[in-house]
């Protein structure tokens, strides 16, 4: 008795193994059928893969049930597939059933949630009315008689450095030359040279400060020891223009000096190094006030300090000018009154200051916003209006900071909510428009141009919210969020990515004649980048992952020229 029961039992474990293994094969090939039926862009599958961990518990506990189920198992004591749907789930909401985000140029709501853009609930992105017009609902500010004391000194300080007769404004629209990769990491800042016209400065997230001769093209030149970490504002010393300060995320002030690339710190505020993200101090805004030889920087926790620019130490106590743990994103002098600052932080705030009489409670005004207030800055010459831009899609506009700043002048709905690593855009003035009403920000929301996605960069009449121009190259596909404008010549520069980009005016030409001589464009190919083997340069928009390993102490002074489809020879 004991050989045949032995013998049942052997039989029986086989059976069982062989059931395992067909139904292992059968599941393998379940799995790979709708992985096949359910490939797609990118998306879709961040989007299953975000939403699988529900759907794999629920089918962990049917499991067991399926096992012992006798309709699973089948009269030969054969298992059933398991099979596994892996459903779409919203990155929005988080629910099942529908999904939103990007769809090449188009951007889908979910339908949980109110507008994307506008953030109004009863329409969607598409039909949204700001999208079509810009300036729908925006109301432009009456005009304000000066019946006070205060307004009629203001006048007479700044009335002669504003000029009665407006120029003629001149949308820089054509790309001229751009850098490919300069940078291993994206962009985060950029500055001109406030006497070498042709001299665009610019930093990165790994912390690296460039300068680029973007006539010469080729004349380049990469520091990466001034900082560790993001560098997050450049100002020029008006003493002596070989002189830069930064300021960055490792804590710390640099005074740079721009022919060696040698940086003297003036402030760390991370002695005793890294013991925790609770502790660790980043710098955001820096300001420079001339007529005191103030520098002022704000940290990541709220406080403000100021520095001597000529003893470089430190003056006083630090001041708590934000919530208490919210970081100051941006501070700004005014440019008539440079003892009057105005700071923005993410408490929701853009607040102005008197720093001859600082106090944590001393605010001069106290501007609310909705959100994350990226930055705020006061108009270039007379600094009678503010200018802010707020993470919930508006920049906002007070035409006179004597007045009434409960509510500002205008609300303007711009494209520019962004998630994740992007550097924060921020609408600048433009310091060429005597009106002080011409701004300047990068899209986030891409528009189908030709079949084409691309992310303009808007020229903005803040005085009516309309749109003056969006600038775009077909070859530009990433997103703009870096955008400067050249402080005497009509030049906007822009970073993207880890690029940066020259645009100048369009020549007022004869079509016929733009059609037999059009000019070449011309890009430098920094020491980052990749040839692949079709000869096009690989200038992936991506972020953290790019970048290669190890820094380099100064770029390669090599000039590649690349002539666009359809354009001529190069001249170089």
């Amino acid at each position: 008795m004991a050989a045949p029961a032995r013998a049942r039992f052997v039989h029986n474990r086989s059976r069982r193994r062989a059931a395992d293994e067909s139904s292992d094969e059968q599941q393998d090939a379940s799995s790979s059928s709708s992985s096949d039926d359910d490939g797609g862009d990118e998306e879709e599958e961040e989007m299953e893969v975000e939403g699988s961990e529900e759907e794999e518990e629920e089918a962990v506990a049917d499991e067991p049930a399926a096992r012992k189920s006798p309709a699973a198992a089948g009269r030969g004591g054969r298992k059933g597939p398991i099979t596994i749907s892996l459903k779409k789930v919203c990155k929005v909401c988080k629910k099942t059933g529908h999904e939103a985000g990007f769809k090449g140029a188009v951007y889908i709501d979910c339908p949980m949630k109110p507008c994307f853009l506008c953030k109004m609930p009863g329409h969607t992105t598409l039909t949204c009315p700001h999208r079509v017009a810009m300036e729908h609902g925006v109301i432009p500010a009456p005009r304000r008689n000066t019946n006070t004391s205060l307004d009629y000194v203001f006048q007479s300080q700044v009335k002669g450095k504003i000029s009665m007769v407006k120029p003629r404004f001149l949308v820089p629209n054509q790309l001229e030359c751009d850098n490919i990769k300069f940078h291993q990491r994206r962009v985060t800042c950029l500055e001109f040279h406030p006497t070498k016209n042709n001299v665009l400065l610019s930093g990165d997230k790994k912390g690296l400060l460039g300068i680029w001769d973007y006539v010469k093209l080729h004349e380049k030149i990469t520091y990466d020891s001034v900082h560790s970490c993001i560098l997050n504002s450049m100002k020029f010393d008006t003493a002596n223009d070989g002189v830069l300060y930064t300021a960055s995320s490792d804590g710390t002030i640099s005074s740079t000096d721009l022919d060696t690339g040698i940086g003297s710190p003036l402030l760390n505020l991370n002695p005793d190094g890294w013991s925790g993200p609770s502790t660790w101090r980043m710098i955001y805004g820096m300001d420079l006030n001339t007529e005191k030889g103030l520098l002022l920087v704000a940290d990541s926790f709220g406080f403000l300090y100021l520095l001597d620019r000529r003893s470089k130490e430190r003056i006083g106590q630090p001041v708590l000018i934000h919530k208490k743990g919210s970081k100051v994103t941006g501070l700004h002098c005014n440019p008539a009154q440079p003892e009057v600052l105005l700071s923005s932080g993410n408490d929701h705030f853009a607040r102005i200051w008197d720093t001859r009489k600082l106090d944590p409670k001393s605010a001069l005004a106290s501007l609310a916003h909705g959100r994350v207030v990226n930055s705020g800055y006061f108009s270039p010459r007379s600094g009678n209006k503010i200018m802010t831009t707020c993470q919930d899609n508006r920049i906002r506009v007070w035409d006179y900071i004597f007045g009434n700043l409960e509510s500002p002048s205008r609300e303007i709905v711009h494209s520019h909510d962004f998630n994740r690593h992007l550097t924060p855009f921020k609408a600048e003035w433009d310091p060429k428009d005597y009106s002080e009403t011409v701004a300047v920000i990068g899209r986030y929301i891409s528009e189908n141009y030709n079949g084409v996605a691309l992310h303009p960069i808007d020229f903005i009449d803040t005085s009516t919210g309309k749109l003056l121009a969006e600038v775009m190259d077909p070859d530009i596909t990433t997103i703009s969020p870096v955008n400067k404008l050249h402080p005497q010549d009509d030049i906007l520069a822009t970073g993207s990515s880890r690029s940066i980009f020259i645009w100048k005016p369009k020549n007022d030409i004869d079509p016929t004649e733009e059609r037999t001589s059009q000019k070449v464009k011309e890009y430098v190919y920094g020491s980052g980048s990749r040839k692949k083997p079709d000869g096009k340069n690989d200038n992936s928009s991506g972020d953290d992952s790019d970048g290669g390993g190890g820094k380099s102490k100064k770029a390669k002074k090599t000039r590649f020229t690349h002539t666009a489809k359809g354009k001529g020879k190069s001249k170089a």
